[in-house]
């Protein structure tokens, strides 16, 4: 399995010989043709048209909530609420709650989160959202991806609770330096997680591939 960031909460994981794209809105040239594509919420910095048509194709399904799939009309789009499970030959990705608690952008029930499980690992995408109640009853997270800027999601201070609540093996910063106002130190943030915990914070900027 390998997992590539390309800024914001845009990741492409490649297993089981699949490309999984997850909230392509910031995509590099000539990336390759997606397989699946998972769409956490409808917001135009997580499902944007043009990316998606840039790596779609008659073959490639997309996972999403019902809103997002009203942007995506005519694609082959699979509608998901969180406690579902798609299974795609050996690869599973379950919908997970994705939500603010403390502030009006993201409301219970408008997103969520994905489990990729391909490989005999689990993937976590947390989507825009805090660190919510949910999270610590998630198991056997090989790797989470979780937002560290706040204003719209869980801050830095949050991020860190989450992994400690989560206990994945590998953390990854996504949501920070991309958007204006939404900034955060990485390197910070893998200090304090570090820590305070046998957790490995990779951080993916500049391109940076982890393969798992």
């Amino acid at each position: 399995m390998k997992i590539r960031w390309f800024g914001h909460a845009s990741f492409l994981v490649e297993a089981s010989g699949k490309n999984i794209y997850i909230d392509p809105y910031v995509l590099p040239e000539n990336t390759p043709i997606a397989d699946i594509i998972l769409i956490t919420h409808d917001h135009y910095d997580h499902c944007d048209e043009g990316k998606v048509k840039q790596i779609y194709t008659d073959s490639t399904q997309i996972i999403t909530t019902a809103k997002t799939a009203e942007k995506l009309s005519g694609r082959n789009v699979r509608i998901v609420s969180p406690g579902d499970v798609v299974e795609l030959g050996s690869i599973k990705v379950h919908a997970v709650h994705a939500y603010n608690i403390n502030k009006p952008f993201h409301p219970k029930g408008m997103g969520i989160g994905f489990i990729v499980e391909a490989e005999g690992k689990r993937v976590y995408h947390a989507g825009d959202t805090d660190f919510i109640p949910e999270m610590r009853n998630l198991r056997d997270i090989t790797v989470v991806m979780l937002p560290v800027a706040g204003t719209y999601t869980m801050n830095m201070n949050e991020a860190v609770d989450a992994v400690l609540a989560i206990r994945p093996k590998i953390a990854i910063p996504m949501h920070y330096n991309f958007l204006e106002g939404l900034y955060a130190n990485a390197d910070e943030f893998k200090r304090m997680v570090e820590s305070k915990s046998d957790v490995r914070v990779e951080i993916l900027e500049g391109g940076r591939t982890i393969e798992l």
